[in-house]
Protein backbone atom coordinates (compact mmCIF):
# COMPACT_ATOMS: atom_id res chain seq x y z
CA UNK A 1 0.00 0.00 0.00
CA UNK A 2 3.12 2.32 0.82
CA UNK A 3 4.35 1.69 -2.46
CA UNK A 4 1.55 2.62 -4.67
CA UNK A 5 0.69 5.61 -2.61
CA UNK A 6 4.55 6.39 -3.16
CA UNK A 7 3.99 5.88 -6.89
CA UNK A 8 0.81 7.40 -7.18
CA UNK A 9 2.09 10.98 -5.41
CA UNK A 10 5.62 10.74 -6.63
CA UNK A 11 4.79 9.71 -10.19
CA UNK A 12 2.02 12.15 -10.92
CA UNK A 13 4.61 14.84 -11.93
CA UNK A 14 6.00 11.74 -14.33
CA UNK A 15 2.61 11.58 -16.06
CA UNK A 16 0.92 15.73 -14.84
CA UNK A 17 2.27 18.53 -16.55
CA UNK A 18 -0.64 20.38 -14.84
CA UNK A 19 -4.00 20.77 -13.23
CA UNK A 20 -6.96 23.19 -14.13
CA UNK A 21 -9.82 23.68 -11.94
CA UNK A 22 -9.42 19.87 -10.79
CA UNK A 23 -8.74 18.38 -15.04
CA UNK A 24 -5.26 17.32 -15.75
CA UNK A 25 -3.39 17.76 -18.49
CA UNK A 26 -1.39 14.58 -19.16
CA UNK A 27 2.65 15.24 -19.95
CA UNK A 28 2.07 13.27 -23.34
CA UNK A 29 -0.57 15.57 -24.31
CA UNK A 30 2.14 18.78 -23.97
CA UNK A 31 4.88 16.56 -25.94
CA UNK A 32 2.85 15.69 -28.70
CA UNK A 33 1.84 19.28 -29.42
CA UNK A 34 5.39 20.32 -28.89
CA UNK A 35 6.40 17.70 -31.75
CA UNK A 36 3.56 19.19 -33.78
CA UNK A 37 4.87 23.00 -33.46
CA UNK A 38 8.68 22.84 -33.42
CA UNK A 39 9.34 19.12 -33.36
CA UNK A 40 11.10 19.21 -37.17
CA UNK A 41 13.16 21.80 -35.87
CA UNK A 42 14.24 20.56 -32.53
CA UNK A 43 15.19 17.01 -33.97
CA UNK A 44 17.49 19.06 -36.88
CA UNK A 45 18.94 20.54 -33.68
CA UNK A 46 20.03 17.42 -32.51
CA UNK A 47 20.81 15.93 -35.59
CA UNK A 48 23.54 18.67 -36.01
CA UNK A 49 24.55 18.42 -32.64
CA UNK A 50 25.36 14.95 -32.65
CA UNK A 51 26.89 15.46 -36.81
CA UNK A 52 29.28 17.72 -35.04
CA UNK A 53 30.08 15.89 -31.90
CA UNK A 54 30.76 12.81 -33.86
CA UNK A 55 32.81 14.44 -36.22
CA UNK A 56 34.96 16.02 -33.63
CA UNK A 57 35.51 12.87 -31.40
CA UNK A 58 36.42 11.13 -35.16
CA UNK A 59 38.92 13.67 -36.01
CA UNK A 60 40.27 13.65 -32.17
CA UNK A 61 39.33 17.32 -31.88
CA UNK A 62 39.63 18.15 -27.89
CA UNK A 63 38.48 21.42 -26.59
CA UNK A 64 40.85 22.51 -23.21
CA UNK A 65 38.99 23.78 -19.84
CA UNK A 66 40.92 26.96 -20.11
CA UNK A 67 39.78 27.18 -23.97
CA UNK A 68 36.26 27.24 -23.30
CA UNK A 69 36.47 29.08 -19.92
CA UNK A 70 38.07 32.32 -21.72
CA UNK A 71 35.87 32.02 -24.23
CA UNK A 72 32.87 32.41 -21.69
CA UNK A 73 34.48 35.04 -20.18
CA UNK A 74 34.92 36.91 -23.87
CA UNK A 75 31.60 36.90 -24.10
CA UNK A 76 30.62 38.00 -20.47
CA UNK A 77 33.04 40.84 -20.80
CA UNK A 78 30.74 41.76 -23.92
CA UNK A 79 27.74 41.14 -22.34
CA UNK A 80 28.88 43.54 -19.53
CA UNK A 81 30.08 46.05 -21.54
CA UNK A 82 26.31 46.52 -23.27
CA UNK A 83 25.39 47.45 -20.04
CA UNK A 84 24.10 43.97 -18.76
CA UNK A 85 24.84 40.62 -17.15
CA UNK A 86 25.61 37.01 -18.18
CA UNK A 87 22.87 35.89 -16.20
CA UNK A 88 19.92 38.05 -16.63
CA UNK A 89 20.55 36.78 -20.76
CA UNK A 90 20.87 33.39 -20.31
CA UNK A 91 17.70 33.47 -17.97
CA UNK A 92 15.71 35.68 -20.91
CA UNK A 93 16.41 33.28 -22.98
CA UNK A 94 15.71 30.45 -20.85
CA UNK A 95 19.08 29.06 -20.88
CA UNK A 96 21.18 27.12 -17.63
CA UNK A 97 24.77 27.88 -17.82
CA UNK A 98 25.39 24.03 -17.85
CA UNK A 99 23.19 24.58 -21.76
CA UNK A 100 25.31 27.60 -22.64
CA UNK A 101 28.45 25.80 -22.15
CA UNK A 102 27.20 22.99 -23.73
CA UNK A 103 26.49 25.09 -26.81
CA UNK A 104 30.01 27.21 -26.80
CA UNK A 105 31.45 23.85 -26.47
CA UNK A 106 29.92 22.51 -29.84
CA UNK A 107 30.51 26.12 -31.51
CA UNK A 108 34.07 25.78 -30.98
CA UNK A 109 34.32 22.34 -31.78
CA UNK A 110 33.23 23.16 -35.03
CA UNK A 111 34.88 26.18 -35.26
CA UNK A 112 38.37 23.84 -34.91
CA UNK A 113 36.77 21.40 -37.28
CA UNK A 114 36.41 24.19 -40.44
CA UNK A 115 39.36 26.38 -39.26
CA UNK A 116 41.23 25.38 -42.32
CA UNK A 117 39.14 26.92 -44.26
CA UNK A 118 37.83 30.09 -42.54
CA UNK A 119 40.97 32.18 -43.27
CA UNK A 120 40.76 36.09 -43.88
CA UNK A 121 43.75 37.89 -45.48
CA UNK A 122 44.93 41.48 -45.43
CA UNK A 123 43.50 41.84 -49.43
CA UNK A 124 40.05 40.76 -48.52
CA UNK A 125 40.04 43.27 -45.25
CA UNK A 126 41.55 46.29 -47.78
CA UNK A 127 38.78 45.43 -50.45
CA UNK A 128 35.96 45.56 -48.22
CA UNK A 129 37.34 48.87 -46.69
CA UNK A 130 37.56 49.77 -50.35
CA UNK A 131 34.45 48.60 -51.67
CA UNK A 132 32.36 49.87 -48.57
CA UNK A 133 34.10 53.23 -47.87
CA UNK A 134 34.38 52.14 -44.69
CA UNK A 135 36.46 55.31 -43.07
CA UNK A 136 39.72 54.84 -40.82
CA UNK A 137 39.77 56.86 -37.75
CA UNK A 138 43.17 58.29 -37.59
CA UNK A 139 44.93 56.93 -34.94
CA UNK A 140 43.09 53.18 -34.43
CA UNK A 141 43.33 51.67 -38.59
CA UNK A 142 44.90 49.02 -36.53
CA UNK A 143 41.93 48.64 -34.49
CA UNK A 144 39.50 49.17 -36.93
CA UNK A 145 41.24 47.09 -39.63
CA UNK A 146 41.09 43.49 -36.55
CA UNK A 147 37.58 44.60 -36.28
CA UNK A 148 36.77 44.40 -39.71
CA UNK A 149 38.94 41.06 -40.23
CA UNK A 150 37.19 39.48 -37.36
CA UNK A 151 33.63 40.36 -38.61
CA UNK A 152 34.88 38.84 -42.05
CA UNK A 153 36.07 35.93 -40.46
CA UNK A 154 32.34 35.47 -38.27
CA UNK A 155 30.66 35.44 -42.08
CA UNK A 156 32.80 33.10 -43.38
CA UNK A 157 32.77 31.09 -40.43
CA UNK A 158 28.99 30.60 -40.80
CA UNK A 159 28.78 30.15 -44.20
CA UNK A 160 31.81 27.35 -44.14
CA UNK A 161 29.65 25.90 -40.89
CA UNK A 162 26.83 25.45 -43.07
CA UNK A 163 28.23 24.05 -45.96
CA UNK A 164 30.57 21.45 -43.12
CA UNK A 165 27.36 20.52 -41.56
CA UNK A 166 25.13 20.03 -45.00
CA UNK A 167 28.24 17.99 -46.33
CA UNK A 168 27.92 15.65 -42.70
CA UNK A 169 24.01 15.28 -43.16
CA UNK A 170 24.68 13.99 -46.94
CA UNK A 171 27.30 11.71 -45.75
CA UNK A 172 25.06 10.52 -42.59
CA UNK A 173 22.83 7.60 -42.51
CA UNK A 174 20.07 9.26 -40.86
CA UNK A 175 16.37 7.26 -40.25
CA UNK A 176 13.82 9.10 -39.07
CA UNK A 177 10.66 7.41 -37.01
CA UNK A 178 7.69 8.63 -36.70
CA UNK A 179 5.96 11.74 -38.05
Amino acid sequence: LVVVVAVLVLGKSYFIAASVDGSFISRASVVRELEKKSGKALLDVLITQRLVTNEAEKQKIVLSDEELNARVKSIEENVTKQGGKLEDLLAAQGLTEKTFRDQITLEMKLEKLIADKVVVTDEEVDAYIKDNKVPLPKGKEAETKAQIKEELKGQKLNDEAGKFVESLREGAKIKYFGS
